[in-house]
């Protein structure tokens, strides 16, 4: 297993909960290292909101969800990251790819959905899964994958909201069969929430608490008496982003100027000093 995978394994065997923010770019990172956390989350539907100002709807191609992780893992290499999977973008063998090019950017963990792929229109949005069988067979990929790359494997269902919570639960039961290291549903109330974590049998349960998601989502000690191991925060970064750049907008509009990071404050973010020391010494040829 790789050293990455290998320290977010321990830290899920400690007590206590992991609070995981997500972000969609470089920056984001960036911020997040700079707090002190230890795990972060790439975003799917964050990286589609910064490229694209769009839902995560499934515009994004698997080389560019990639190429967004490989840019946020190189602003914050000391992070140990969970890279967003979605369903694998295919097959079987695109599943395997997935994987496998998320291990070769510093991925620790990546996560995989039973959601179907490309997804059906007309649907509101609505999450639809795949068939169950072939759900366990993603899984099944996934895991063979991760293991050949060392890393850690996130299996997740999205069947409670079209097909139910009974659904869901023998998923997860699938997935856990299916050897996947950490597993994520999404519970419409607390009775489920333990049923979940109950059916990952001593595995680690993780947890989404999204502003715009239906289901349940108690608070941090909630979870963590509940027994979750992590909880992502997914689009925190993006609302605050959003909120932060239309104030200093309105400021530039009436002249009232938002508050905003000083100048050292930004210099650190984007990491000044250490790129005008490496400028300085190349320069001189060392």
């Amino acid at each position: 297993m790789r050293p990455q995978a290998e320290a977010m394994k321990a830290m899920l065997q400690r007590p206590g909960l992991q609070v995981v923010p997500g972000c969609g770019d470089g920056l984001g990172a960036r911020l997040i290292e700079q707090a002190g956390f230890n795990i972060a989350f790439a975003s799917g539907s964050s990286i589609h909101a910064t490229r694209l100002a769009m839902p995560d709807m499934d515009l994004l191609t698997f080389p560019e969800m990639r190429d967004a992780v490989e840019a946020m893992i190189t602003a914050a290499p000391k992070l140990l990251w969970l890279a967003d999977g979605d369903t694998g973008y295919g097959n079987a063998i695109a599943v395997r790819k997935t994987v496998l090019g998320y291990a070769k950017v510093g991925a620790a963990a990546v996560l995989i959905e039973d959601k179907q792929w490309p997804r059906q229109l007309g649907n509101n949005g609505a999450k639809l899964v795949v068939d169950r069988a072939e759900a366990r067979l993603r899984c099944r990929t996934a895991v063979a994958a991760a293991r050949e790359a060392g890393l850690l494997l996130l299996a997740r269902t999205d069947a409670r909201t079209s097909r139910g919570f009974d659904e869901a639960l023998l998923r997860l039961q699938d997935f856990v069969a299916e050897g996947a290291d950490m597993f994520l549903d999404s519970p419409g109330s607390e009775a489920e929430m333990r049923a979940s974590v109950e059916a990952c049998q001593g595995r680690p349960a993780i947890a989404v608490t999204n502003p715009g998601g239906k289901h349940f989502k108690p608070a941090d000690d909630v979870l963590a008496a509940i027994g979750i191991k992590m909880v992502i925060y997914p689009q925190e970064i993006l609302a605050a982003t959003v909120a932060a750049v239309r104030a200093a907008l309105a400021g530039l509009q009436d002249g009232s100027r938002a508050a905003m990071a000083s100048v050292p404050e930004l210099a650190a973010a984007i990491r000044s000093a250490e790129y005008l020391a490496m400028d300085e010494r190349l320069a001189r040829g060392q």
